[in-house]
């Protein structure tokens, strides 16, 4: 489960702790990369753990997954199985296998990017990612516009089937503010510095947000329906 920058920020600021330390990785191998210095730089994943070695590489399975992607390129997360932390592979799962594991590199199925200083950020899940008109929109980066609104108790994008652009971005919000309006919605996005393709087609107004036990968005009951509707429910943009 990522964090979003907005989150980082707020702990940072209202915990003041001694060290905050973020950690990114698996049960399949538990330790990808760290960072102690979210500080600097809020989200961010760091550099790869102690005998791990970690890059970024096209999604494409047709493409060659030795050839890494060039900084500040969104792409798959690839993460070393020669490290002594890894799995040797699932259970009776050799569908499994041939989706995660090539070669010598253990496909995360998270989408990420790597800044100029060599470090890592995670920006979303390749099935989640949203290809609107042709562009690539992350909801990580679009719930984390909204939340940083006091008017957004919570959030969750996903891309819903759209005849001209494919797909289309849909924000579910739980409002903190029973009179929230899209407009104030899309306002915040604007703000946020978030470009205007990337900002959602529509916004729905939830109760609240589906979550797993642990916390974990569960974006397939939003694209499914399974919510509760907040008063006014749907609003459209």
């Amino acid at each position: 489960m990522n964090m979003t920058p907005s989150l980082i920020e707020r702990c940072l600021a209202e915990l003041d702790p001694e060290l905050f330390v973020n950690y990114y990785g698996s049960s399949e191998i538990y330790t990808f990369s760290y960072c102690d210095h979210l500080d600097r730089k809020p989200g961010c994943a760091g550099r790869a753990g102690m005998n791990q070695i970690i890059r970024v590489v096209s999604p494409d399975r047709g493409d060659d997954i030795e050839m890494d992607l060039p900084a500040g390129t969104p792409g798959e997360i690839v993460a070393s199985m020669n490290s002594p932390e890894a799995f040797a592979g699932y259970w009776k799962r050799p569908d499994a296998d041939a989706k995660a594991i090539a070669g010598r590199w253990y496909r995360t199925g998270d989408l990420g990017r790597l800044d100029e200083d060599g470090e890592l950020y995670v920006v979303g899940r390749v099935d989640d990612m949203i290809i609107s008109a042709g562009e690539n929109i992350y909801p990580e980066e679009v719930e984390d516009a909204l939340s940083r609104s006091g008017l957004v108790a919570g959030c969750a994008v996903v891309g819903m089937p759209d005849e001209r652009l494919g797909s289309k971005v849909v924000a579910f919000v739980e409002p903190a503010d029973c009179a929230l309006t899209c407009d104030q919605l899309d306002e915040v996005c604007l703000r946020g510095g978030l470009a205007r393709f990337k900002r959602p087609r529509e916004y729905v107004l939830v109760k609240s947000i589906p979550r797993s036990a642990s916390g974990k968005l569960l974006r397939r009951k939003l694209r499914d329906g399974e919510y509760e509707r907040h008063d006014d429910g749907r609003q459209a943009t």
